[in-house]
């Protein structure tokens, strides 16, 4: 157990998902970033050469790029900095990747995992106070969580990227600075992650 801040146990938990797996890649805009998407992509670019990468403004693109990296058989992990952002990408998200595990009778998973950051912040718009979380866990293949605690988030972290279908993360900003205790996985558990993330055939 590790006393770490929300956004450390972000950082944590990619960094782990990456050393132990190298198919994991993480991309987004502004993911090289000097402030690292609040910390939360700290060092990753230094540590893992060609797997942590800047994306054009173009979200529905990006997201696409994922669901192709993905049938590629690798585990791509997308940052939105806002929900917002994601909105633009909707026909990927809504008509690809949610229902391209069926669509292929289970047989090309999409093990995907999309970060949605929430919460107001000095000096937004009312474009970047929503939580659009009602909308996307209505969409059937959609796995939407909203981790409360640096446990939480890091746990659904390491399981998420090995589920079979894609899971979508809500992060509030005001919680990137909590601090708790993470129980760290030292080896993934395939079984475990099925009945932590539920819906998994």
């Amino acid at each position: 157990m590790n006393n770490l801040k929300y956004s450390e146990a972000i950082n944590k938990a990619i960094d782990d998902a990456m050393h132990l797996d190298k198919s994991v890649v993480i991309f987004g805009e502004g993911v090289p970033d000097p402030k690292s998407i609040f910390g939360t992509t700290k060092d990753l670019g230094k540590k893992y050469k060609g797997r942590v990468f800047d994306s054009p403004l173009s979200e529905n693109a990006m997201t696409g790029i994922g669901l192709g990296l993905s049938n590629a058989k690798l585990k791509p992990i997308i940052v939105h900095q806002r929900v917002d952002f994601m909105l633009l990408s909707m026909d990927q998200i809504v008509n690809n990747i949610a229902k391209w595990y069926f669509m292929f009778n289970e047989n090309m998973p999409v093990s995907m995992i999309i970060r949605l950051i929430i919460g107001r912040g000095w000096g937004q718009g009312p474009q970047h106070y929503q939580s659009l979380h009602s909308m996307l866990a209505s969409i059937p293949g959609l796995k939407v969580i909203m981790p409360a605690s640096p446990n939480n988030i890091y746990n659904s972290i390491r399981h998420g990227i090995n589920n079979r279908n894609p899971i979508v993360i809500f992060e509030h900003r005001w919680l990137f600075d909590l601090k708790g205790k993470v129980n760290y996985l030292k080896k993934f558990n395939l079984s475990k992650s099925k009945r932590l993330i539920k819906g998994n055939k």
